[in-house]
């Protein structure tokens, strides 16, 4: 496994510097020993729809058709790709994002907060005017969440899709029966592209119709949208049927774990959930594909990619919010020292993790469990 670095308190306009958010603490680059003259100037390119997100936790129940429920908290953030870039951005690497912003005051404080608080790079979006910021309100409660979305179609000239900057990988969000140019583009520049899928609401379930897939290096879907698309019973069986279709499958178990197979090296990886009190699961599916991109980037075995994403997604649910809930390496150090204090801890499950042991150096320890600030959109830029 390669050597990992800390990054030291550099600024400036350009992929080194570390953001307002970053220099506070030291940041771990997962990439330091991999980094060479001519590289991508980024690790992951995104590009998709920002939400605000605002969201309230601490409800018993669901809200109850005419009465009115009480959130015992809430807060706000950026949302739908936001998600992602945020996950990514907080485990070391450099993102840049393509999306379209509105010019309320909604975009404003996402386009702060994604720039400015997380470092990502915003060169490829552009702020819409005229056009306000898709919103979603979600609830949370007994583990599962409920959302209300509302936004219009921006203006059909995208933030450069068609013309992605040079990086290491791309996540995608593929879409059935559609292509996406990007993505081929992309790929023909040498990025590795990592893609997961929505529900399919056509009902076909046809991996044809997935026609970017053939540019993918690893396909995420959840079991039962593996199951669906393969004609498989059996979710480990539906990960072999879709590397005949992409080089590594990774096909997520919800409380049961992960299971990944990688048809080059012959590899197959199964890695259990980590049992969490969840709070909140909005955006637990980016970071664990975050850490996957992670790991992968970084050169390690399979294995360790699949732990280090269930962890990141174990994390994330016990937060609430989206890009807020997403861990950075002083929340996984956090808990890789806590657990490592517990007598009753199985010496074969730290075994799984214990990877993590040269990643973490002892100045990024913190008390566990961690209290984050919470954003929220109201006070003045000098409260």
């Amino acid at each position: 496994m390669p050597s990992h670095a800390i990054a030291g308190e550099e600024t400036g306009g350009d992929p080194e510097h570390l953001t307002r958010t970053a220099r506070h603490q030291a940041q771990i680059d997962p990439l330091a020993a991999l980094r060479a003259p001519g590289d991508p100037p980024w690790d992951v390119y995104l590009t998709g729809t920002v939400f605000l997100d605002i969201v309230f936790t601490g409800l018993d129940t669901a809200p109850v058709r005419g009465t009115e429920s009480w959130a015992r908290g809430m807060g706000s953030s950026p949302g739908g790709v936001a998600n992602m870039a945020a996950a990514l951005a907080r485990l070391g690497l450099r993102t840049s994002l393509a999306a379209a912003f509105g010019d309320d005051h909604y975009g404003e404080y996402c386009w702060d907060a994604l720039a400015r608080g997380e470092g990502i790079d915003l060169t490829p979006s552009r702020t819409v005017p005229g056009w306000h910021s898709p919103v979603t309100v979600s609830m949370a409660y007994e583990g599962e969440r409920t959302m209300i979305s509302h936004g219009h179609e921006p203006p059909p000239e995208e933030p450069a899709p068609d013309c992605p900057p040079p990086a290491r990988a791309a996540v995608a969000s593929l879409t059935p029966g559609r292509r996406a140019p990007w993505i081929a583009q992309a790929a023909r520049k040498g990025t590795r592209i990592f893609a997961d899928v929505g529900w399919d609401d056509t009902g076909a379930w046809d991996l044809a119709g997935l026609a970017d897939l053939e540019h993918c290096e690893a396909f995420l879907p959840n079991a039962e949208e593996a199951m669906r698309y393969t004609g498989s019973t059996c979710p480990k069986a539906a990960a072999h049927a879709l590397t005949e279709h992409v080089p590594v499958a990774v096909v997520t178990l919800g409380a049961e774990g992960a299971y990944a197979v990688d048809r080059r090296t012959g590899e197959t990886a199964e890695v259990p959930a980590i049992a969490v009190e969840a709070l909140d699961p909005t955006g637990a599916g980016d970071v664990f594909v975050a850490g996957f991109v992670t790991g992968t980037l970084a050169g390690w075995p399979l294995a360790d990619r699949l732990a280090l994403a269930g962890l990141t997604a174990a994390l994330s649910v016990q937060e609430f919010g989206g890009s807020l809930s997403a861990p950075g390496w002083s929340e996984i150090g956090a808990w890789w020292r806590r657990v490592q204090s517990l007598d009753t801890q199985n010496p074969a499950a730290l075994r799984r993790y214990a990877f993590l042991d040269p990643l973490i150096p002892t100045h990024l320890d913190r008390p566990w469990p961690l209290r984050r600030a919470v954003p929220t959109i109201g006070f003045g830029r000098n409260a």
